[in-house]
Formats: structure tokens, sequence, C-alpha cells
């Protein structure tokens, strides 16, 4: 089996935890496995780089400092496989045979990439490379850096572009958990998650893998998420299943927004609660969503429109700081989601502004973490679709 197993910098921010990376690799490779190394700066390293830069360098000469850490770890997770009589290297920007190209912005070039991680793989039966994470060099051959969470990135860019079985996470969580162990107290692992459930979560606080890495992820590839004192590098964690799919689709019927309007709704505790529950006892289907200040909104299947006005009048007639419950039929829903959506600045105006040139009004607009949801009439479906799936999204 070929793996790319990733060491976070907790998983070697001392020398015990150095050698016992080193130490789960060596029994791979023992294991007749193939195995390539990424590995991200030592602890803290990168933060205290950072905190140190008091004056205003070029960016070239920035990601030049920052990629001291990395550096570092390399060299030392190299002697430890080597002192287990493992034949190791270690590549970093600059040597012949480094992978990664990418521009100034972090952009990767994926045919040259591809080329060298190829090329890489071919001798992995042989070496066992160690790979500065988060770095990559231009085509000039200069040092860039590829964002924060780089060495995930790496690891899973280089999973898919080396035709790896798996890409390991070694990091100092057990997986992904049902909810913070330092906050909710019985949280467990979650043996298995989906790439859309996980990079939601990832883009809304969740410390277990770069969002920008699970854009990688392919249907082939399989990652999995490993504490760093699990000990071995081929079971355990999470295994993070499927991949991204980017999408552009409308819904093939019409759908009616009923709202409910009170005196500062918004500042309500339980009130979203009681309306949900309402409409879920009459086993009422909710497609969406949307609040303001004074109104919750409710997108459901028009057939279900007149049952949910009546179940949702139920609930203001019975509640003081509610106003009332208005209808509007024939809406329809065009919904763009994409794996790239969070990392292109300005993509929700490249996609509302066509659609407002064209004369077409946005009745209302739902954004998630990788997710928008674009509401017109339904008469406004058809060119609402075509404008969108026009847009290089």
């Amino acid at each position: 089996m070929r793996v790319v197993a990733k060491f976070g910098g907790t998983s070697l921010g001392s020398g015990d935890r150095v050698e016992r990376a080193a130490s789960s690799i060596a029994k791979a490779v023992e294991a007749g496995h193939e195995v390539a190394v990424v590995a991200s700066a030592m602890g803290s390293t990168t933060d205290d780089l950072l905190s140190e830069i008091t004056f205003e360098p070029e960016d070239r000469d920035r990601a030049e400092i920052v990629s001291m850490g990395e550096r570092t770890s390399v060299r030392m997770l190299k002697a430890a496989l080597a002192a287990r009589g493992i034949d190791a290297t270690f590549l970093e920007p600059g040597t012949d045979e480094w992978p990664i190209v990418a521009n100034d912005l972090g952009e990767v070039d994926a045919e040259e990439t591809t080329q060298r991680s190829q090329a890489l793989a071919d001798r992995l039966d042989a070496v066992v490379p160690v790979i500065t994470g988060f770095i990559a060099q231009n085509h000039d051959g200069d040092v860039t850096t590829l964002g924060r969470g780089g060495s995930d990135t790496t690891a899973v860019m280089l999973g898919r572009y080396m035709d790896a079985d798996e890409v390991v996470i070694v990091t100092d969580v057990e997986g992904v958990m049902t909810g913070d162990p330092r906050v909710v107290e019985g949280a467990r692992n979650v043996a298995r998650i989906t790439v859309d459930e996980l990079r939601n979560l990832s883009f809304r606080g969740a410390e277990v893998i770069a969002p920008s890495a699970l854009a990688y992820k392919n249907e082939a590839l399989d990652v999995r998420v490993v504490h760093y004192q699990h000990g071995g590098l081929l079971d355990g964690g999470t295994h993070v299943e499927g991949e991204f799919q980017s999408l552009i689709d409308m819904q093939e019927t019409p759908l009616s927004c009923v709202t409910v309007a009170g005196r500062a709704i918004r500042n309500r505790p339980g009130v979203l609660k009681t309306l949900t529950t309402a409409l879920s006892d009459a086993d009422i289907n909710i497609d969406s969503i949307a609040s303001g200040m004074d109104s919750i909104t409710f997108y459901v299947g028009q057939d279900e429109a007149e049952r949910a006005e009546f179940v949702l009048h139920e609930s203001v007639v019975g509640d003081e700081t509610l106003s009332s419950v208005t209808v509007e039929e024939n809406i329809a829903v065009v919904r763009v989601t994409g794996g790239e959506l969070p990392n292109r600045p300005g993509v929700v105006l490249d996609i509302v502004q066509p659609i407002s040139e064209a004369g077409i009004n946005i009745h209302d607009l739902i954004t998630s973490a990788t997710s928008v949801a674009i509401f017109v009439t339904w008469d406004d479906r058809e060119d609402t679709l075509e404008i969108v799936q026009q847009q290089n999204l």
C-alpha cells in the first residue's frame, strides 16, 4: 500500500514525539508499505517566527523565514528514520526532486506538480521522502507558501498526485469527535465522516483538517485522521469518505415562502424551536430557513404551504410577541455547491451581480460555508440557472 503520512506540529513537538513518529513510519515501511512523509513545523515554531517579524519584509523574505520550522522538522525526522535503518531523504524547495510548484499566491500548478509527484512516487520502493509541508516553490525557484493549514494541503495533494492509497493525518486530536472534549463531557470519536460534513465543520472552527486540503480528495483516495499517541499509521482514527462535488442545480418543484413576523424575534430564545417543532409534528419538511431581526421565513414545498400556514398561525395566536403569518408562492431555488467557493473572495458578488444585471429580482439569498442558494420567482428560474451556469464557479 502507498501511504502519505502528514505529521502536524504537535505530533513533532518534542524529541520524544519525533522518535514516536519515526517509529510509526519505520513500522509501516518494514511491513512492506511505500511511505511518503509530510512534516509541519515543530510545535509553535511558525507562530514564534511570525511574532519575531517586527518589520515589513517582502513576501519572499517572509516565506523564507517562516519556512525554517518545516525545514528543521524534515531534517530531524529524516535523521530519526536513518537511526532506525530506514533509507530516507528530506526534500525542501530548491532540491531537484521537490514536487510542489505554485505561484506567489499559493495557487498550485497542477500539471507541473503532478509530473514531479509521479516522478517522486516512482522512487518510493527505495527511499522514504520527508517533505516540508506548507511551503512550495514558484517557477523561478523562489520559496512561496500554501497558506494556513498548508501542510494538510501538501499531504492530500501529494496523495492524489502520487496515486497513493491513503493519506494519514497525524495530529493532536483523536480523529473527528462528536464535540470538543475540552468542553463537552462524553465526547467520542466519529469512525466515519463525509468530505461534505467535515469541510463544513472545518470552516466553522473544527481544527481537524484544513478545508483547502479536502478539495484535493477524490473518491479513490482514502483519508484518515489519527492521534499522534496512537502509535500506528495503518489503523484507527476517523475515515473521511467521498469527495466534494461542485454542483449547480435547481429545485424541480416550486416552493412557498412562509414568513412569521414578530417583535425582536431574533432575540427570543426558543422561538425557532417552537416553530420548527410545530412543522415537524405536522410532518412538513423544511427546505430552508432565513431569519431577520423581526421575522423568520420557512421555505416549504408549495403543496405543503397551506398546512404550514395553518400550523404556524396556531403558534402565532398563542404567542403575543408574534404578529402574523404570510405566504408567497411560486418560488424557485438555484443552488451552487462547490469545494472552492470559500477560497474565492467575492464569489457571492460573482453569482448575484449578473443576475441583477439581467433584471432578475433575488427573493432571498442563503449561504453556508460551501454553498449559495438563490431564491427567485418561479418564472425567472430558467434564466437564473442559465446565468449561474455561465459563471466560472
